[in-house]
Parts: C-alpha cells; sequence; structure tokens
C-alpha cells in the first residue's frame, strides 16, 4: 500500500485530491496538512512514501517543506511529488533544487496524477510533459552559471551506466532503456539503483537533471 500525505491550503483542492487517490486500491492518504509546517510535522510523524505538495501556501511555503524533507543533506528524505497550477519556470527549478522527485500540474488527468504518485513511490521521477522540454533548455543555459557537480560522467560511472544514464535524459522508461541496451530490465534497474547515489541523486529525475547540468546530455534545437 503506497501511503501519500497530501499538503495543500485550499480545502477543496485536499479533498479533491485525496479522493482521486483514495480510491485506488494500492494508494491510501494517511493525512493532509493546510502549509508547509503542517506537511512537514504529518511527514516526519507518519513516514509516507510521497508526500503531494502545493508550492503556493501561506506560512512555509511547499519549496521550503519540500527542502526539509528531501533537500541536500537530509539524512532520510522523504520522496516529495510537487503539485500546482502554475508552471513558472522558477517554481520548477525550486521544486527540483529542494530535492522534489516530481512535478506536476494540478490540471493534469486523474490518471496521470495515480501514475506520478506510483512513479514517484517506486523511487522514480515525473515531470509535466507540457514542461519538460522547456526545463531541459533551462537547465542547459543555467549551467553556464552554476557550478558543475563533476567534471566529467566517465570519472564516476562505468560504461553501461552512462549509456542508461543518456537515455534516461531523453526521456526513455525502464523498458525502453531495456530494449534500446538489449538488456534485461532487472538490469537496467540494478544499473539505476548503483548509478544514482555516484551521482548524489535520489530519481530518475535528479539524474536526468544532472545529465543536462554537466552537459552530459544535450537538448536538442527544437521542440
Amino acid at each position: 500500500m503506497i501511503k501519500v500525505v497530501v499538503a495543500d491550503d485550499q480545502p477543496l483542492v485536499r479533498a479533491g485530491l485525496t479522493a482521486m487517490l483514495d480510491v485506488e486500491p494500492d494508494i491510501e492518504v494517511i493525512a493532509t496538512a493546510q502549509d508547509g509546517t503542517d506537511a512537514v510535522e504529518a511527514a516526519r510523524r507518519l513516514r509516507p512514501d510521497v508526500v503531494c505538495m502545493d508550492i503556493r501556501m501561506p506560512g512555509q511555503d511547499g519549496i521550503s517543506a519540500t527542502r526539509q524533507l528531501c533537500g541536500p543533506g537530509v539524512a532520510d528524505p522523504i520522496p516529495v511529488l510537487v503539485l500546482t497550477t502554475f508552471d513558472i519556470d522558477d517554481y520548477v527549478f525550486g521544486a527540483l533544487e529542494a530535492g522534489a522527485s516530481g512535478f506536476l500540474l494540478k490540471d493534469a488527468e486523474p490518471a496521470v496524477l495515480v501514475a506520478a504518485v506510483r512513479s514517484v513511490a517506486a523511487g522514480h521521477g515525473t515531470l509535466d510533459n507540457s514542461i519538460t522540454k522547456r526545463v531541459l533548455r533551462e537547465v542547459v543555459t543555467r549551467r553556464r552559471t552554476q557550478p558543475v557537480t563533476a567534471a566529467r560522467a566517465a570519472d564516476l560511472l562505468t560504461a553501461r551506466e552512462l549509456d542508461i544514464l543518456l537515455r534516461l535524459a531523453e526521456g526513455l522508461s525502464n523498458e525502453e532503456i531495456a530494449a534500446a541496451l538489449f538488456l534485461e530490465v532487472s538490469t537496467v534497474k540494478s544499473h539505476l539503483a548503483r548509478m544514482m547515489p555516484k551521482l548524489g541523486v535520489r530519481s530518475r529525475l535528479q539524474a536526468a537533471v544532472w545529465a543536462y547540468q554537466n552537459g552530459v546530455a544535450q537538448t536538442g534545437a527544437g521542440g
């Protein structure tokens, strides 16, 4: 059973998200919170598999709360899926830099939300398809002014891990990576499990962002 905490300052939104998730046989909303402070307290007390976190809340906002739950230096992180009505780049980057495993717009279809919760609970990341290409292009732009976390991926990764990272950055699923590299899906998962700690990331999404930030992957001109 996937245990979820829903954090949003609007009662109707909290109720709607809870209803959409609770109807699933493998998902249970174990608590709701009306701001970031309540979300952090509930998450630390109940240890959910996923926190669905709104960004704009009174008092402590969702980005600050996310940083407390899964940011750099958190010893026992709790995965966060950020939900917002806004696709503003600074919100997206704020969420990712705070350690969020996923970012989804609130107008997503219920099935997309459910799939995102399952993906984050399984250790994968998710990013709303409508903003993915723009986000990755912005990563490349910001990379010019941000410190690079590693000079070359080859210093950290094996050749096979680098192959997998490149395809991960293209947005391929585990199944698609396995097919492209003639591997078993279980083998891809094993490589990912070994690779992410080397990069200092906690999700597929953060690994993909790392690849673009460090120049390992490059976005095309189109899109």
